[in-house]
């Protein structure tokens, strides 16, 4: 029998009611316009259709399935704390509320780890159904569930997917979300019931957008067209281990020396790095010299254009969380009690992703009447809309925070296509093949063959038929196997694999020591993350995943040859033998996506991709700081180092940018602005706006037109010497290529990976970076770095007069820095008119790329905010109600909300709410009261 609902007092829009009905007027004056300049859809729309959607906050409603009442209490924000007394009745109400805020959002991204975006969007998304059902994640997430997770994580999941139903139960579309109005013009689509499995599979879409290096390999292998083992090794430097610190540097491993002795000739020495594992000799098979396994000649033409097209399909699957595997970062922090204002720990965190409406991130809190074998938690923080349970945040007795780790969890193979199967050591075996059937909403369905390799890898390159052509035509010589049918992309994953990630979330919500903290986040197995940890006395981190270990010739780097089985992955990391730090004598840990561990003291390869350390270290010199000579640090210091806006690439480049002798008055007016400047890149900053505009054509000038046109931005368009692998260009036979990226995914990005390839050519003058043809650069740019420097200084002056006007005074670095927040479907690719109500910005931002404050922007593409810190939280642990929090947009999912953007503006000025936590506090800051009665 379905949940039975019935509303029995209070007006729904509960005390906000009177701020939504003034929103709610205003979109009656826009419907009126748009319906004015015949706009058909203003016809339809009217106060009752927007505010139909809107949650009943007040009063009661009756719930078929509870076992006792259960309070939802709202502040003034819109942030949910419930209170019930079992832990059934509590994900059941988690459930209902986030359905109340988001069911839209939740229903969207089922849609989309399903593969099933065309039953909702149409013709436009099949494509992307077809790669992710290619990738199956609910077909895992369906294993998961009926062979790896515990019955209480069942239990507590089937809970929470009677609450959404409940709250489903009786609603059209328009009664649901303001979306489903919308979509009801074109499409008769109407919401199904939630499943278990639909939170299960919410994160494989995490895990695949923190799945590590994949993005690089591909990036790697296509730049073997056109630049050799030495530039490609520039292009990748090896991570400064004695500058920026690795995260765990007084860390215990189990039994280190025996893991060495038994685990160093089989597994890779974890001394090799992506600088160099792209030389003449490579270790992963694809080698760029032809010295072993896939030769030149293969490598850019099989999987030049292989990678090229699968470059295309990824780059058209919707980012969940981040900007689709790239630029993706996070900060969190621990300060030991030795060190703070309280004599307790405090903890950051803020984590980087895409900036996306509604925030990706749920505020809440989860609280039992009374902790009991019968109701287990007392926990607040960050969720996922769709999933239950608590993600970031504190319970009771402890706090933790987390960061992506970037351990490389994935690995590309190149497969010897031959008939119906694959060549794997010298035999031809079958591809397992399953038929998936696409349902349209405005067309005929459509079916797919999705082929595996025996041990389950997909063949991502079937998703594409230039793909499957080009893998036809591909010249091979003597080093690699005959063309015969072809070559192939398969792709190795741990997420494809079934695991515990889900029970680790209920574990770690009810966590009340470091002891019962580790053994939770051990069952976090994907994705692999950086988890930092305190309580009252103690600070902790530990590195948590199913990370694999290979052969000693495969570092991971670029892909690999499938038909050779010596490249198969080994084994995966003993959970035992995993990094971790317990209470480290210097008193903090700081984890902000560097390196985990010097590889000179452990034994595995964990990646060859590190973030370069430069926030990290930035974070531990603010913390050092401030610690010195007995300084002791506040939650408000913690929120101000969050907030920091310097410039690390500033730093080093601008005492060079101004001994650069310029003649032009215009030029000169704004190389004075970096004169006394303080390196920070505040929204305000005339300054930094300049700056980054040299930052960007210096990178342009260097590296940008250089790159293979895979990578260049899309329509930047260049005459260059064609491929020639045999011999010396021929200067007088010129092509134009394209590139091929978008903006917000080209290279060079600008990222601190970057950062260190500048800084290790600062003191070569005339190294061939900054010598550049003249073919590809502008006129005077290519004798020197200072050259190069000085036409730089000069197109950067031009371009922001362009954007900004030609008086400087009027500049600011926020005028460029920009942040846009759209709806991420309908927000995107709906009609203009829907954009305009759904959408919202821009805010002019402060910070950048590799900075603290980490508002990311790509280089090759321009200065629009890319990422973003999608949620900021400092914890006290000698008083939870003094934390402090705030999300990147609101509560609500509803465009016209109160609680949409709220928060929104906040954030941008780097602002933090209160975080209620004790019965006392969240009833002193209670707005709106909601009783879900049995």
């Amino acid at each position: 029998m379905p949940p039975n609902i019935t509303a029995t007092t209070g007006d729904k829009p509960g005390k906000s009611g009177r701020k939504k009905g003034r929103k709610a007027r205003l979109i009656v004056l826009v419907l009126v316009l748009a319906l004015i300049a015949g706009v058909a859809y203003g016809a339809y729309w009217s106060i009752s259709t927007v505010r139909a959607s809107f949650p009943q906050t007040t009063g009661s409603i009756a719930l078929d399935g509870l076992s006792g009442p259960v309070d939802v209490k709202r502040d003034s924000y819109g942030i949910p704390q419930i209170y019930a007394s079992s832990d059934e009745d509590l994900f059941m109400a988690q459930g209902y509320v986030q359905a109340q805020d988001r069911f839209y959002e939740m229903d969207v991204r089922r849609h989309m780890t399903a593969g099933r975006l065309s039953e909702m969007f149409g013709k436009s998304q099949v494509k992307n159904d077809e790669f992710l059902r290619t990738l199956g994640w609910d077909r895992v997430a369906q294993q998961e569930y009926d062979t790896k997770l515990s019955a209480s994580t069942k239990k507590y999941l089937r809970a929470y997917a009677k609450g959404v139903n409940a709250y489903l139960q009786g609603k059209d579309g328009k009664d649901i979300s303001l979306e489903y109005a919308a979509l009801g013009f074109t499409n008769d689509y109407k919401p199904e019931k939630w499943t278990p499995v639909d939170s299960v599979s919410w994160l494989k879409a995490m895990a695949w957008d923190l799945r590590g290096n994949m993005q690089d390999e591909i990036d790697r292998a296509l730049m073997t067209s056109r630049l050799g083992p030495k530039q490609i090794a520039d292009l990748y430097p090896d991570y400064p281990y004695s500058r920026n610190k690795a995260i765990v540097q007084e860390g215990q491993y189990n039994d280190l020396t025996k893991a060495f002795e038994q685990n160093g000739s089989s597994s890779t020495s974890g001394t090799s790095t992506s600088g160099t594992s792209t030389g003449g000799t490579s270790t992963s098979g694809i080698s760029t010299s032809g010295s072993t396994g896939v030769s030149a000649s293969t490598a850019s033409s099989a999987l030049q254009s292989q990678l090229s097209g699968l470059y295309k399909v990824l780059d058209g699957v919707p980012a969940a969380v981040g900007v689709n595997g790239q630029g993706i970062g996070s900060n969190s922090w621990v300060v030991s009690g030795d060190h703070t204002i309280t004599g307790h720990p405090l903890l950051a965190n803020d984590p980087h992703l895409s900036a996306s409406l509604p925030s990706v991130w749920y505020q809440m809190g989860l609280h039992c009447r009374t902790v009991s074998s019968k109701c287990q938690y007392d926990v607040t923080g960050y969720t996922f809309a769709g999933m239950p349970g608590v993600v970031i945040g504190h319970n009771q007795n402890i706090a933790w925070g987390m960061t992506n780790s970037g351990v490389d969890v994935t690995d590309l193979y190149l497969e010897k296509l031959a008939g119906d199967g694959y060549l794997y050591d010298g035999t031809v075996k079958p591809f397992k093949t399953r038929t998936e059937t696409i349902k349209v909403a405005d067309g005929a369905s459509k079916k797919i063959i999705v082929r595996q390799t025996a041990d389950g890898m997909p063949l991502l390159s079937d998703r594409d038929d230039e793909l499957v052509k080009v893998g036809r035509k591909a010249t091979v010589d003597t080093a690699a196997p005959d063309r015969g049918d072809g070559y192939g992309v398969a792709l190795r994953w741990t997420a494809l694999d079934p695991g515990t990630s889900m029970d680790a979330v209920f574990a770690m919500d009810k966590a009340s020591n470091w002891s019962a903290f580790r053994s939770a986040a051990a069952l976090f197995d994907v994705p692999s993350q950086n988890l930092v940890y305190a309580d009252k006395d103690n600070i902790g981190y530990t590195l948590p995943g199913k990370i694999p270990t290979r052969a000693k010739k495969d570092d991971g780097s670029i892909p690999a040859p499938g038909w050779d089985s010596s490249y198969k992955w080994t084994g995966f990391i003993p959970k035992k033998a995993l990094p971790y730090e317990y209470n480290p004598r210097r008193g903090y840990i700081v984890t902000a996506n560097q390196a985990v561990v010097d590889p000179d003291k452990y034994p595995y390869t964990l990646t060859t991709d590190w973030g370069y350390g430069t926030r990290s270290q930035r974070i531990t010199d603010l913390i050092e700081s401030k610690i010195k000579d007995g300084g002791k640090v506040s939650t408000d210091d913690m929120r101000q180092m969050q907030l920091d806006n310097s410039s690390e690439i500033a730093k080093l480049l601008v005492p060079k940018l101004l001994k650069i002798d310029i003649s032009d008055k215009n030029v000169r007016e704004a190389q004075q602005l970096l004169e006394g400047w303080d390196y920070t890149q505040d929204a305000d900053s005339a300054a930094a706006a300049y700056f980054n505009a040299v930052w960007r054509n210096i990178l342009k000038l260097a590296f940008g037109n250089k790159l293979p046109k895979e990578l260049r931005v899309k329509g930047q368009c260049l005459w260059v010497d064609p491929v020639n692998t045999t011999g010396p260009a021929d200067a007088t036979n010129k092509v134009r290529e394209c590139g091929q990226r978008d903006a917000d995914q080209a290279q060079p990005d600008g990222g601190d990976r970057w950062f260190e390839v500048v800084r290790n050519l600062m003191n070569d003058p005339k190294s061939d970076w900054w010598t550049t043809p003249k073919s590809l650069t502008r006129p005077g740019a290519q004798n020197n770095r200072d050259d190069l420097f000085k036409r730089a200084l000069i197109d950067a002056r031009w371009e922001l007069t362009a954007k900004l006007g030609k008086d400087i005074d009027t500049w600011s670095w926020g005028r460029l820095h920009r942040l846009f927040l759209k709806n991420q479907t309908l927000g995107t690719d709906g009609p203009g008119f829907l954009q305009y109500i759904l959408n919202r910005g821009p805010w002019k931002l402060s910070g950048g790329e590799a900075t603290v404050n980490a508002t990311g922007w790509n280089a090759a593409g321009g200065y629009g905010v890319v990422w973003v810190p999608s949620m900021r939280m400092v914890v006290n642990l000698d008083d939870l109600d003094k934390s402090k929090w705030i999300n990147l947009t609101g509560a609500s999912g509803h465009a016209f909300s109160a609680h949409y953007t709220d928060q929104t503006g906040k954030w941008a000025d780097g602002e933090l709410l209160d975080w209620n936590f004790s019965d006392r506090a969240v009833d002193k800051n209670t707005s709106d009261t909601l009783v879900l009665k049995p």
